[in-house]
């Protein structure tokens, strides 16, 4: 199983090129960067349990630019594999969205990979625009509209939400048929709307089965009733503590990728110690 690293880099925290580079000289397999435009002042929405739930954190409210920082990271790194965890698609256009990525994935040599999700803080989705009870069905016909501009050479797609008549788009990505997407999350839609259409599931661990026990035959029994095999769709493990006895089940699991959480810090010296804890994590799980 492969072992990358997530993270909120913000504007005061350790400089993201040494950081990654950093990473990469560790060992590790990935970054994954989330994404957040804004925070609305009066805020409606709780911040998840699944997250910690509470007050919201610090770093929402100061996170770099998922894009930009990647493409950095990626500039100044040679192998390691730079990935969206996640990008809110609902809020994106997806013609910008999949040039985007698209160039990323061919200037990085094909190291791109592709996290989505439907996002948690509906002040911030409806500054976008996004009706929240339509997000799943929007996000799909957007990934549609993605997938099309990076395989076809006059792309087209007739959707509810978003339709693309007859376009030309390049650049195409590197990875043939495009980045890997996997829809991130941890709820039982999007388990369904993973096994119907994703080429991965980045699943957030819930709190009563840390390790996955109950999930994993859970998601491989809703593939199968899909019609999709099992093991044509990866899973990876977004943000899991840092515990390398975890780590060790979700390889028996089967599980291909997991991202250990690295705490965000207002300091670079000290993103750089959370860092090289996440890297005794990597360490000892190797053995």
């Amino acid at each position: 199983m492969d072992v990358g690293i997530a993270i909120f880099l913000t504007d005061n925290g350790p400089d993201p090129v040494a950081f990654a580079q950093a990473a990469e000289a560790y060992g590790f397999h990935s970054i994954f960067l989330p994404e957040h435009s804004h925070f609305p002042v009066a805020r409606k929405t709780p911040y998840p349990d699944v997250y910690g739930g509470g007050d919201l954190p610090w770093y929402y409210k100061h996170t770099l630019d998922q894009i930009v920082t990647l493409s950095m990271i990626a500039s100044q790194t040679s192998e390691l594999k730079v990935g969206t965890g996640i990008t809110l698609l609902a809020q994106h256009d997806p013609i910008w969205k999949a040039k985007e990525l698209a160039t990323l994935d061919l200037l990085s040599d094909g190291r791109l990979l592709c996290g989505l999700g439907y996002g948690w803080n509906v002040d911030e989705a409806e500054a976008h625009g996004v009706t929240w009870r339509s997000r799943f069905s929007v996000v799909r016909d957007k990934v549609a509209v993605m997938r099309a501009l990076w395989t076809e050479e006059q792309a087209a797609y007739d959707g509810t939400h978003v339709s693309l008549a007859a376009s030309w788009a390049w650049p195409k990505p590197q990875q043939v048929g495009g980045p890997p997407i996997y829809l991130g999350g941890a709820g039982p839609t999007t388990m369904r709307e993973a096994a119907d259409w994703a080429d991965g599931w980045y699943v957030v661990p819930p709190k009563d089965d840390m390790r996955l026990e109950q999930v994993m035959p859970r998601f491989r029994q809703v593939v199968e009733e899909r019609g999709r095999d099992p093991e044509s769709i990866s899973v990876a493990v977004a943000g899991a503590p840092r515990n390398p006895r975890l780590l060790e089940a979700y390889a028996e699991h089967g599980i291909q990728l997991t991202t250990l959480w690295v705490d965000p810090a207002h300091s670079h010296e000290q993103g750089m110690k959370n860092l090289e804890a996440a890297a005794k994590t990597l360490t000892d799980y190797l053995g």
